[in-house]
């Protein structure tokens, strides 16, 4: 194929568990990958191509190949890139890529993993000393849940930012999970639950927070050719930009995110702009992750997020920008902790119609699919994929 034939994303598949004690890890992507599959109307001995990022307990590098083992693959092309939770995002565009490249027609992407069931910790506690970067961060307590109330710290000192515009966030996500029978928090929350509820790395309360889910999610990416030869409505991958943001050897600036970067690679190689973008799908580790994404993708000036998320501008169908209509991982899903999957997974729901109806966007065309990795107060991978319906 040449660099620009078209490239879609056929399969899409999220698993209905939020908690697994029963299963292992490799059970459900093998269960993640049938129903993608059986969404694509393909098999897994149509197969040629597989992406994952990390497999718990084996941390050497070999995932692809006891994956494609477990599951009987048969693969000409493998990918293990590791953004954290934006690894599926990107993975999507690397697959376009690869099939751009006639590397394969057909790439199978997975996630799974149980931190609900293994009882991981929920990013409050410092980890272990790993790298040379731990020797300055954590021995003095920083942990995922600071690192990012860091950053809401300083867009509060710098903009003005208030509690009350966070938890806007909170409020959107909350709207759309009461339809989501799945979700693992369905009941629609006030601003005042939001800031009332307890704190947890200031100025970051409970509900700002994510939750801690089991499951996963996989995606089928296919030529066009394939494409041609299935019954099932496609979604085209339009664009796709990716960024690593870091401390710049101490000249940090806490106050935007690798989406900067991300976002207007994505939009040219699209051929579009903010204003194209029908709904979005935004990382929502913290609703600090999701205001900085929005300012930093252009959907408004930088310092504005906080403003911009008041009034509904979130809330489907109608809001301005309609995001993460699934509930997102603030109130559904966070499978493994990484949530790029299930960004991509809702964003190909809206473009073919099939969100939960009293969210569903009319006439979706550009979808925006956004995943973060790793933490805003330190270093993190920025993906952004643009997505859009096949007849639009």
């Amino acid at each position: 194929m040449t660099a620009r034939e078209p490239v879609f994303v056929a399969g899409a598949f999220e698993h209905p568990t939020r908690e697994a004690p029963e299963k292992s890890t490799m059970q459900l992507h093998a269960e993640v990958a049938r129903g993608a599959l059986d969404d694509a109307g393909l098999t897994k001995d149509d197969v040629d191509a597989y992406f994952t990022a990390g497999m718990p307990w084996y941390e050497h590098g070999l995932t692809p190949l006891i994956m494609a083992d477990y599951m009987g693959l048969d693969v000409a092309y493998a990918d293990t890139t590791d953004y954290g939770g934006s690894s599926y995002v990107s993975h999507v565009g690397h697959a376009a890529s690869a099939i751009r490249d006639g590397k394969c027609d057909v790439a199978l992407v997975t996630l799974a993993g149980r931190p609900r069931s293994e009882s991981h910790t929920s990013g409050a506690s410092a980890s272990p000393l790993r790298t040379m970067q731990d020797s300055f961060e954590v021995i003095y307590g920083a942990s995922t849940l600071s690192k990012y109330a860091v950053a809401a710290q300083r867009h509060m000192h710098e903009f003005g930012t208030t509690s009350e515009q966070l938890a806007e966030i909170r409020v959107a996500a909350s709207e759309h999970a009461q339809h989501n029978e799945h979700a693992m928090y369905r009941d629609p929350v006030t601003v005042e639950d939001v800031v009332s509820s307890r704190m947890i790395a200031d100025p970051l309360h409970l509900l700002d927070c994510c939750v801690v889910s089991d499951g996963g999610g996989a995606l089928v990416v296919v030529s066009d050719d394939v494409r041609r030869a299935i019954e099932r409505e496609c979604v085209e991958v339009l664009g796709h930009g990716e960024a690593v943001k870091h401390l710049d050897a101490g000249r940090t600036d806490l106050t935007y995110t690798g989406a900067a970067d991300s976002g207007p690679r994505a939009f040219a190689e699209a051929g579009l702009g903010p204003e194209d973008v029908d709904y979005a799908s935004i990382y929502d580790s913290f609703t600090i992750t999701v205001l900085q994404t929005i300012e930093d993708l252009g959907f408004c000036a930088k310092g504005e997020g906080g403003s911009f998320v008041e009034g509904g501008t979130l809330q489907a169908p109608d809001g301005d920008l309609p995001f993460n209509t699934d509930g997102g991982g603030l109130c559904s899903n966070h499978p493994g902790n990484r949530g790029g999957m299930t960004k991509v997974i809702e964003a190909v729901r809206q473009l073919r119609g099939e969100a939960n109806a009293p969210v569903q966007v009319e006439d979706a065309q550009v979808a925006l699919a956004h995943g973060t990795g790793g933490s805003l107060g330190t270093r993190h991978g920025s993906v952004t994929a643009l997505l859009g319906r096949d007849d639009r």
